[in-house]
């Protein structure tokens, strides 16, 4: 996953791409960059690290013009460990180009092969964004035939990049001397809106809280397939790319991703997570009886409008039983068990008094490899609780996901391959209660009927691009790169910088 955003402006944009990227900070903390344009000159700053680490002022100074892109990135292919695979990206020819893009694309081996021998165009690294950059620069150079360049031609180039790419993916990119471009997969699987500020400023991010915490209104989402050019001058010309649309962003979005004060598609975030409150709470009411439940705890922080509604529907007391550390950064290389123990426990503390001889029910926004599930249930224990009852606002996780969403492999997976029974003796609760897939995307689905449905595919195995099978999805699970082998995944979303708090 990645936060994008890119500005138009009659003024300098530097620091408000930074300060979107700060709102989108919870997108993405590997990686982060800012290119600004200035006359046909592009001016960049990336590096691996955190928004505020990563620019400093004389890094703001070397930014210069109206129009810019930025990026947070959070790697789900390619090599983690590498600067250069930091975005945004940038091809000299044609024009210049630069861009930035959340997602991943399904073919990219394909179309490096195709890039190379057909189209004699070079990459430099692994990753995917770089090959969707050059199969724009491409298409854009194949539309244009030399000439200068219409809006007509930039629209032609992209349906020609929905032909050929696969995937998820959300671009923004900037052609030196024109404007900006944007563009959405047909599927609608990432996020892309677009806002307006007083001053006449134009703003394309991932999410809308980057637009109104930067004090632009929202006024729409991209489209699936839509493309809309912004020239330099502020005008704004917008085309139906795709041959076949239909609306289907993924739903961990609203589960885990997002930040609770965006609305998305339509869908505002933090009502689809009361929502899948109140689901979930039927599922605890058939499974533990609520005079066997003292308090409903989150689980910080994603968790907590589910636990609130759940709490409510149960007439049982919400109880913050758990503090985050919030300045504990990552632990990159946790060479053991012991180890990974240890940095849940830098993260999380239990408060006793909300634990000691009560029988808790703990909610969490998912469950993936189940690491930290099976710590927090002890930490739980060790606080003097009774009975540790444990609920998932999601379904079970048992698939990879391969749209842009960086999930352990089926191996990795604790619901792959197991019963709940199975995997509530894993983590060693009394009793596990997950959200029933269909009333998930229900819960979801009815803020916003026009969504068609949901990539779901690491929930239900349905991968929705359809042209995903069982070997492909091995092959790019084997193929992608996850910054540190050793790393927990359920302990890396627990140091995630929280949406209420970035």
């Amino acid at each position: 996953m990645c936060g994008i955003v890119g500005v138009v402006s009659t003024t300098p944009v530097n620091q408000l791409i930074y300060d979107a990227l700060l709102l989108l900070q919870h997108r993405g903390q590997d990686a982060a960059g800012i290119v600004t344009q200035q006359e046909r000159k592009f001016f960049m700053h990336k590096a691996k690290g955190m928004v505020k680490d990563v620019f400093r002022t004389r890094n703001m100074r070397a930014l210069p013009g109206n129009v810019g892109l930025g990026q947070v990135r959070y790697p789900t292919a390619g090599n983690a460990s590498s600067e250069e695979e930091a975005q945004p990206f940038y091809v000299n020819a044609p024009f210049g180009i630069v861009m930035v893009h959340n997602g991943n694309l399904t073919n990219a081996k394909q179309l490096r092969r195709e890039l190379a021998d057909t189209d004699h165009r070079h990459t430099n690294t692994e990753s995917d964004s770089e090959v969707l950059l050059n199969v724009l620069a491409h298409e854009i150079g194949r539309a244009s035939s030399g000439a200068p360049l219409q809006s007509e031609e930039i629209f032609k180039a992209v349906r020609a990049v929905h032909k050929r790419i696969k995937g998820s993916y959300a671009v923004i990119a900037l052609i030196a001397g024109y404007g900006l471009l944007a563009f959405r997969d047909p599927f609608g699987i990432r996020p892309l809106c677009m806002g307006r500020g007083n001053d006449g400023t134009i703003m394309l991010a991932s999410e809308s809280v980057a637009l109104e915490g930067t004090t632009h209104v929202f006024e729409r989402d991209i489209a699936p397939g839509e493309a809309i050019f912004v020239h330099n001058d502020g005008r704004i010309e917008s085309l139906q790319c795709a041959e076949k649309t239909q609306l289907n962003p993924c739903v961990f979005e609203y589960v885990y991703l997002a930040r609770p004060d965006s609305t998305m598609d339509g869908i505002s975030v933090y009502q689809a997570r009361l929502n899948m409150g109140e689901t979930l709470a039927k599922r605890v009411i058939s499974m533990v009886p609520p005079n066997e439940i003292d308090a409903v705890i989150p689980i910080p922080e994603s968790s907590r409008p589910s636990a609130m509604q759940l709490a409510q529907l149960l007439g049982k007391p919400y109880r913050e039983g758990f503090v985050k550390n919030r300045y504990v950064g990552r632990t990159f290389i946790m060479p053991g068990q012991g180890a990974r123990k240890k940095s849940v426990r830098q993260k999380l503390n239990a408060i006793s008094s909300e634990f000691k001889g009560r029988n808790v029910l703990l909610v969490d926004d998912s469950i993936v490899r189940g690491t930290t599930s099976k710590e927090i249930v002890q930490m739980a224990r060790d606080a003097g609780a009774n009975k540790v009852y444990l609920a998932s606002a999601a379904p079970p996780v048992r698939h990879p996901n391969v749209y842009g969403i960086d999930m352990p492999t089926r191996s990795e997976l604790v619901a792959h391959g197991r019963t709940v029974e199975e995997i509530r003796q894993v983590i060693g609760c009394d009793a596990l209660i997950y959200q029933d897939v269909e009333a998930m995307k229900q819960a979801v689905g009815k803020i916003n009927p026009q969504v068609s449905g949901f990539e779901a595919s690491c929930f239900d195995g349905i991968y929705i691009t359809g042209d995903i099978s069982d070997d492909e999805v091995t092959a790019l699970n084997e193929g992608r790169n996850r910054g540190s082998e050793e790393e927990s995944e359920d302990t890396s979303r627990l140091s995630l910088p929280n949406a209420q708090e970035s």
